[in-house]
């Protein structure tokens, strides 16, 4: 039940079209983390330089950063991989409204890497690579005026205000849950927070 909550929450953030795209990212990250568990163990010159070769590759992806060791590798997660796909990069750089419509614009042809179009929205774009994404010169959707770039806005701004009022009940509940608390424990919200540093702790 976890898993299905998981996958559905982000298929709502990066808005892949079906599980074999999920799997595809799922195995991308297996991969990446199977070689650096199997590097760790290892101190031959050759495993140092396959350690400096998955390192520097995962760096020129944005997955970790200058300063990064093999360990690192192991604390990635999906989300890491999926922040790096074309179709999550396309809506960070605002060429689309929502990730459904960032969908549309690649699978149409109206993104490009460079001169090069590129339709699969799964494509891991390199950190090299990002600033040169943009819309192909052909593409109508250069003009922001064009009407799909204006409904987009609109429901990116819907998008946003359903995101801030669902922040907005989320703290509302655990003031009410801690004022709850401070009733039938009968100690205060100052007690209850220090309690939560030291279970943390």
């Amino acid at each position: 039940m976890e898993r299905i909550k998981e996958e559905s929450q982000l298929r709502y953030e990066y808005g892949y079209k079906n599980k074999k795209e999920l799997w595809k990212m799922t195995s991308i990250l297996r991969n990446f983390r199977g070689q650096a568990r199997k590097l760790i163990s290892l101190t031959s010159n050759q495993a140092a330089i396959e350690r400096k070769q998955l390192i520097n590759r995962l760096i020129s992806l944005g997955l970790v950063k200058e300063d990064a060791r093999i360990e690192n590798v192991l604390a990635l997660t999906i989300k890491d991989i999926m922040e790096r796909r074309l179709q999550t990069i396309v809506l960070k750089k605002r060429l689309a409204n929502t990730v459904k419509q960032a969908r549309q614009f690649i699978t149409h042809r109206h993104i490009n890497i460079g001169e090069q179009s590129v339709t699969s929205p799964s494509m891991l774009v390199k950190v090299s690579d990002e600033p040169l994404v943009s819309f192909s010169g052909s593409s109508a959707m250069v003009n922001e005026s064009h009407a799909e770039r204006a409904a987009g806005l609109e429901k990116r701004e819907r998008r946003n205000k359903k995101e801030v009022l669902e922040e907005k009940m989320r703290k509302v509940r655990e003031e009410e849950k801690k004022k709850k608390d401070e009733e039938v424990l009968g100690i205060s919200k100052a007690e209850i927070e220090e309690i939560e540093k030291l279970e943390v702790a």
